[in-house]
Protein backbone atom coordinates (compact mmCIF):
# COMPACT_ATOMS: atom_id res chain seq x y z
CA UNK A 1 0.00 0.00 0.00
CA UNK A 2 1.42 3.27 -0.93
CA UNK A 3 0.34 7.10 1.03
CA UNK A 4 0.65 9.29 -1.36
CA UNK A 5 0.65 13.30 -0.95
CA UNK A 6 0.88 16.64 -2.53
CA UNK A 7 0.80 20.16 -1.17
CA UNK A 8 -0.45 23.44 -3.46
CA UNK A 9 -1.11 27.35 -1.75
CA UNK A 10 -3.85 29.65 -3.08
CA UNK A 11 -4.49 33.21 -2.44
CA UNK A 12 -7.16 33.04 0.61
CA UNK A 13 -9.37 34.61 -1.86
CA UNK A 14 -9.16 31.44 -4.25
CA UNK A 15 -9.76 29.29 -1.66
CA UNK A 16 -13.09 28.61 -2.06
CA UNK A 17 -12.38 27.96 -6.23
CA UNK A 18 -10.02 25.79 -5.74
CA UNK A 19 -11.61 23.61 -3.49
CA UNK A 20 -14.72 23.10 -5.83
CA UNK A 21 -12.39 22.89 -8.76
CA UNK A 22 -10.98 20.19 -6.62
CA UNK A 23 -14.09 18.37 -6.03
CA UNK A 24 -15.25 18.92 -9.93
CA UNK A 25 -12.08 18.28 -12.06
CA UNK A 26 -9.15 16.33 -9.77
CA UNK A 27 -11.41 13.73 -7.33
CA UNK A 28 -13.34 12.45 -10.71
CA UNK A 29 -9.81 11.89 -12.14
CA UNK A 30 -8.32 10.70 -8.97
CA UNK A 31 -11.64 7.87 -9.01
CA UNK A 32 -11.00 6.92 -12.40
CA UNK A 33 -7.99 4.87 -11.97
CA UNK A 34 -7.88 1.51 -10.68
CA UNK A 35 -5.79 0.57 -7.83
CA UNK A 36 -6.93 3.91 -5.87
CA UNK A 37 -8.61 2.81 -2.67
CA UNK A 38 -8.68 5.93 -0.56
CA UNK A 39 -8.90 9.95 -1.17
CA UNK A 40 -8.69 12.63 1.02
CA UNK A 41 -8.35 16.75 -0.06
CA UNK A 42 -7.25 18.91 3.28
CA UNK A 43 -7.03 22.48 3.51
CA UNK A 44 -6.02 24.77 6.13
CA UNK A 45 -6.08 28.77 6.17
CA UNK A 46 -3.19 30.56 7.56
CA UNK A 47 -3.38 34.50 7.40
CA UNK A 48 -3.84 35.25 3.49
CA UNK A 49 -3.02 31.38 1.75
CA UNK A 50 -5.04 28.62 1.72
CA UNK A 51 -2.83 24.98 2.10
CA UNK A 52 -4.27 22.34 0.18
CA UNK A 53 -3.01 18.58 1.03
CA UNK A 54 -3.81 16.36 -0.77
CA UNK A 55 -3.30 12.58 0.89
CA UNK A 56 -4.26 9.31 -1.42
CA UNK A 57 -3.47 5.66 -0.83
CA UNK A 58 -2.99 3.17 -3.42
CA UNK A 59 -2.60 -0.35 -3.49
CA UNK A 60 0.57 -0.69 -5.27
CA UNK A 61 2.97 1.99 -6.27
CA UNK A 62 2.26 0.21 -10.03
CA UNK A 63 -1.32 2.34 -9.20
CA UNK A 64 0.27 5.31 -8.87
CA UNK A 65 2.30 5.24 -11.83
CA UNK A 66 -1.10 4.92 -13.56
CA UNK A 67 -2.06 8.10 -12.16
CA UNK A 68 1.03 10.51 -11.97
CA UNK A 69 3.10 8.91 -14.97
CA UNK A 70 6.30 6.67 -15.20
CA UNK A 71 8.02 8.71 -12.32
CA UNK A 72 5.39 8.56 -9.58
CA UNK A 73 7.55 11.27 -7.41
CA UNK A 74 6.72 14.01 -9.92
CA UNK A 75 3.76 15.84 -9.23
CA UNK A 76 0.36 15.85 -11.73
CA UNK A 77 -1.12 19.18 -12.62
CA UNK A 78 -3.63 20.16 -14.47
CA UNK A 79 -4.33 23.36 -16.77
CA UNK A 80 -6.18 24.92 -14.51
CA UNK A 81 -3.98 24.86 -11.69
CA UNK A 82 -2.32 27.83 -13.35
CA UNK A 83 -5.47 30.13 -12.42
CA UNK A 84 -5.18 29.01 -8.59
CA UNK A 85 -1.85 28.17 -7.63
CA UNK A 86 0.93 30.62 -5.96
CA UNK A 87 3.35 28.05 -7.02
CA UNK A 88 3.61 24.32 -8.43
CA UNK A 89 5.78 22.17 -6.42
CA UNK A 90 7.83 19.94 -8.33
CA UNK A 91 6.86 16.49 -6.44
CA UNK A 92 4.83 14.66 -4.60
CA UNK A 93 5.76 11.97 -1.61
CA UNK A 94 5.02 8.09 -1.61
CA UNK A 95 5.34 6.75 1.34
CA UNK A 96 5.32 3.00 1.80
CA UNK A 97 3.01 1.45 4.48
CA UNK A 98 4.40 -1.43 6.29
CA UNK A 99 1.87 -1.20 9.18
CA UNK A 100 -1.56 0.01 9.50
CA UNK A 101 -4.63 -0.76 12.17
Amino acid sequence: MIVRTWHGRTRLSDGDAYEAFMKTRAAPDYNSVDGLEQLFFTRRDEDDVSHFLLITVWNSIEAVKKFAGDDPGVAKYYPEDDEFLLEKEAHSLNHQVFFSQ
